[in-house]
C-alpha cells in the first residue's frame, strides 16, 4: 500500500509543481463533491490530500455517493483522513447542503455504457434530477463560490471525418431513438439547465467536459478497448480488436485530469465550457502494440476486421491552454508506463 501511496503523491507533486499558487483561493475552503468515491472525486482527493498535506492549504473535502464501502476499501489512506468527510447520498433526493460549503464539484453519474443500457431511466434521473436537486440546494450556501459541472465529450456525438480536434464550440449530433445516447443526451440538458440558472439566478457554474482517461483507480473491469488491453496484456492472454484497429483515441492520465479540473473550479469562467482530455491521438492499433511491449507482455494481438470503423475521438484543449495555462504534463507512453506500474501493484 504505502508504494501504491508513494506513485500517487508523487504523480501529484509533478503536475501541481506549477500550480500551487493559482490553486490558493481553496485555502481553507470546504468543498463538497457528489459522486465523489468514484474515479474523478477519489482523484480529487488524491489532489486536495496532497495540497493539505504539503502546501498548508487547510482544504477540507466532502465526498457524497452511494457506494461509500468500495471506496473505503480502495483507498483507505484517503477514506482515514481527518479533512475528509464521506457522506451517504444519492443526488436524485437531495434537498440540502452543508451551509458552509465553498465550492461544488457535481460528478456525480458513470459513464459505463452498461449502466446506462441496464438502468437507462435511473442514469438519466441520477443526471437531470441530480443537477437541478444541486442547483437548487445550491441557491441557499451563503458563501458559495463556484460550481464545477461534470459534463461529457460524448456530447458531440461522432466527431466529424474532416475534424482534426473537437472543440467546445462544435453542436452535437446525437440520435434520440438509441439506448447510446441516454447517457449523453442526458448530459447535454444538464448543461443547458446549468445555462440557464447562471443566466437567471447568477449561480457561477462552469462546465468541463471529460474525454478519456487512462491510470490510477480505473478498473479493469470499465467496458473500454484500453481497459480490455491493459488486462489482457497483464495476463499475456490475446489482445482482441474487434474492428480494423484504425480508430483514433486519446487518453489523459488522471493526475492531469484532476489539476485541470480544480484549476477550471478555481479560474473556468461561468457560463463557459471546457474540454478536458489530450488533443493527442493514438490509433486502437498502436494503442494495444505499446502496451503490450511495456507490460512486456507476450500477447498475441489479433484484430479481428468485424467492422471497418475509422472514427476519431478526441478533444481540442485550446480553451483550456490558452485561457488558463494548462498543458499535459504526463506524455501517451509515460502514462501507458505508469497505468502498467500501478496496476501491477494491484494485480
Amino acid at each position: 500500500m504505502q508504494n501504491k501511496i508513494a506513485m500517487l503523491r508523487s504523480d501529484c507533486a509533478e503536475v501541481l509543481a506549477s500550480q500551487v499558487e493559482r490553486l490558493a483561493p481553496l485555502k481553507n475552503q470546504l468543498v463538497y463533491v457528489t459522486g465523489g468515491t468514484g474515479f474523478v472525486g477519489t482523484w480529487l482527493a488524491e489532489m486536495v490530500s496532497y495540497l493539505n498535506d504539503d502546501h498548508g492549504f487547510g482544504t477540507r473535502l466532502i465526498l457524497a455517493a452511494r457506494d461509500l464501502d468500495a471506496f473505503r476499501a480502495k483507498a483507505p489512506h484517503l477514506a482515514a483522513r481527518a479533512d475528509l468527510e464521506l457522506v451517504s447520498q444519492d443526488v436524485r433526493y437531495l434537498r440540502e447542503l452543508p451551509e458552509g460549503v465553498n465550492y461544488l464539484v457535481h460528478a456525480a453519474a458513470t459513464p459505463d455504457n452498461r449502466q446506462h443500457a441496464s438502468d437507462p431511466i435511473g442514469s438519466m434521473e441520477t443526471i437531470t434530477r441530480g443537477t437541478a436537486n444541486l442547483l437548487d440546494a445550491a441557491m441557499k450556501l451563503p458563501d458559495l463560490k463556484k460550481i464545477l459541472n461534470l459534463s461529457s465529450g460524448q456530447i458531440y456525438g461522432r466527431q466529424r471525418i474532416d475534424e482534426a480536434r473537437i472543440p467546445e464550440t462544435r453542436p452535437g449530433t446525437l440520435s434520440c431513438d438509441s439506448i447510446m445516447s441516454v447517457y449523453p443526451e442526458a448530459k447535454r440538458y444538464a448543461e443547458t439547465l446549468c445555462c440557464a440558472y447562471w443566466s437567471l439566478y447568477k449561480i457561477p457554474v462552469v462546465t468541463a467536459r471529460p474525454f478519456a482517461f487512462m491510470g490510477p483507480y480505473q478498473g479493469l473491469d470499465k467496458p473500454w478497448a484500453i481497459n480490455n488491453f491493459f488486462r489482457d496484456a497483464l495476463k499475456d492472454a490475446t489482445i482482441r480488436i474487434i474492428g480494423n484497429g484504425l480508430p483514433e483515441r486519446s487518453y489523459l492520465y488522471p493526475s492531469d485530469m484532476a489539476a485541470w479540473l480544480l484549476a477550471i473550479l478555481v479560474d473556468g469562467t461561468p457560463g463557459h465550457a471546457y474540454n478536458v482530455g489530450s488533443p493527442t491521438g493514438v490509433t486502437l492499433g498502436d494503442l494495444a502494440e505499446k502496451i503490450k511491449r511495456y507490460a512486456q507482455s507476450s500477447s498475441i494481438i489479433e484484430i479481428r476486421r468485424m467492422n471497418d470503423d475509422r472514427s476519431r475521438f478526441i478533444p481540442d484543449d485550446t480553451q483550456c491552454r490558452k485561457t488558463l495555462g494548462l498543458q499535459v504534463t504526463v506524455g501517451i507512453d509515460e502514462a501507458l508506463q505508469r497505468s502498467v506500474r500501478w496496476l501491477k501493484t494491484i494485480a
